[in-house]
């Protein structure tokens, strides 16, 4: 039992004739419809969210549900205004791009209204949360693959900026996503820096600052909307890198500088969930096995180690060469040291983050310097249906129910194993557009099975799916 917090709202258990009639006037006094149009809207969102979107889009949510439109339609709608916005992207047309941004911005709408509506007629669900969730990855993602053909049609080969863009943009999620898991119920979690941060929040106008600074949703789909309308999709993607890079520093300091100064005993949970978003293959839990026989305790920052090697062999190494190859075993090797040991340590909630860096970042490397037609497109996809699975992961570990069944990581190879097949199938078919078919083929059948799987789970468990897109900061 505990004591909701009325805000405008009136209750009380009156005693006599007299005390009744007033509880009952202060009832009648109260404007339901206001109250409950207000409690519509997230209390925590984003400076563009809160002051260019609520305004309106809550009477949308209001007009919805007097129609009899549910939260689930209002969403399909928005991610179909987004690939309609891509596709126009695509043209490649100064007024495609124009009629691109619009139609972003009209999807945004259309994504802030779904949480509002059902907020607002009480219309919650699994599927609603899930499909939530996913479209907005989608719709994103999809937009940049728009930008990334529509400026091939002016003959400007933008595919690497578009794969970086979504590479950052999933990694900078992961870090968010790691440091809450295992914070989330971590005893003697005090911080320095946390009380700062709570004085600063005192401020109205740091509270607003603070989050226009990290980029959220609201403020990155306007950026983009109105730089697609007025410039180039190069110019898009250098703004998006350049502010999502700035925002990806000023989180990830403040949450090392929080991680350092704090004394917290993670838990047992946290250590889980770490260890599924590490989402490690049979190579690397393999080593962590023998690793776990020979030693105690193996430094977490050996993940760090593996993963710079890597991603500095792909970028330096002759290509087509062996070199790569050894590296992804190395790598193999040192992710399982890293997850050896149960995910406590002060620091070990970037172990994750610094996984999908090492896997994306040599994806993208290797495929910009094969030079094969379509490398990077094929690439694109590739990665997109790998985060795809990292965001499921993420969504099933927030909805209490653990993370996908162990046969998925073993059958699409872990992080390292896709590490590997990609730096051996750059040895084996380094000309031509082999690499290009073998990258396309790896890239479908992740996604089939992903998506597959993914599906059925969200269809048929009834798991209490939680999102929440706000990115505070």
């Amino acid at each position: 039992m505990h004591r909701p917090e009325l805000g405008s709202l009136v209750a009380a258990v009156p005693t006599d004739p007299q005390s009744r009639k007033e509880t009952r006037d202060a009832v009648a006094a109260v404007d339901e419809e206001a109250v409950r149009l207000r409690s519509a809207v997230k209390t925590r969102d984003g400076f563009f969210t809160t002051f260019c979107v609520s305004p309106y889009s809550r009477y949308i949510a209001r007009w919805c549900a007097r129609k009899g439109l549910t939260p689930n339609q209002v969403t399909t709608a928005s991610l179909l205004t987004a690939l309609i916005a891509a596709g126009c992207a695509a043209t490649g047309s100064r007024g495609g791009y124009v009629a691109a941004g619009v139609l972003l911005l009209l999807s945004f709408v259309l994504d802030c209204t779904d949480g509002q509506l059902a907020r607002y007629s009480l219309q919650y669900s699994t599927m609603g949360a899930w499909l939530d969730a996913t479209f907005d990855r989608a719709k994103e993602y999809a937009y940049y693959a728009g930008l990334a053909l529509g400026a091939a049609r002016g003959g400007d080969d933008v595919w690497a900026l578009a794969l970086a863009a979504m590479v950052l943009q999933s990694c900078r999620h992961v870090v968010d996503f790691s440091f809450n898991e295992a914070n989330h119920d971590a005893t003697a979690n005090t911080s320095p820096t946390a009380a700062l941060s709570d004085k600063l929040d005192s401020r109205g106008w740091t509270v607003w600052a603070r989050r226009m600074i990290v980029l959220p949703i609201g403020e990155r789909w306007a950026m983009i909307a109105v730089l697609t309308a007025v410039t180039t999709p190069r110019v898009v993607f250098w703004a998006l890198l350049v502010g999502c890079a700035f925002a990806a520093c000023y989180t990830t300091a403040g949450r090392l500088l929080r991680s350092l100064t704090r004394k917290a005993r993670r838990t047992d949970r946290a250590a889980q969930a770490l260890a599924d978003l590490a989402d490690s293959g049979p190579l690397a839990q393999g080593f962590a096995e023998a690793f776990r026989k020979v030693a105690r305790t193996v430094p977490a920052v050996t993940a760090l180690t593996g993963a710079a090697a890597v991603v500095a062999t792909a970028a330096l190494a002759p290509f087509g060469g062996p070199w790569p190859v050894v590296a992804a075993l190395g790598y193999a090797v040192t992710s399982g040291a890293a997850v050896a040991r149960p995910l406590k340590g002060t620091l070990d909630w970037l172990v994750p983050p610094v996984f999908r860096v090492a896997e994306y970042v040599t994806i993208l490397i290797l495929a910009a310097r094969s030079g094969a037609p379509g490398a990077l497109p094929a690439a694109f996809g590739l990665v997109a249906a790998v985060a795809y699975h990292h965001y499921d992961t993420v969504y099933r570990i927030r909805g209490g129910t653990g993370a996908p069944p162990a046969w998925l990581v073993r059958t699409i190879g872990g992080h390292e194993g896709r590490t590997l097949v990609v730096a051996v199938l750059a040895a084996a078919l380094a000309t031509g557009s082999h690499f290009t078919l073998a990258l396309t083929a790896l890239a479908v059948a992740v996604a089939l099975v992903v998506l597959v799987e993914s599906i059925r789970f969200w269809v048929s468990s009834g798991a209490p799916a939680v999102h929440d897109e706000g990115e505070p900061a």
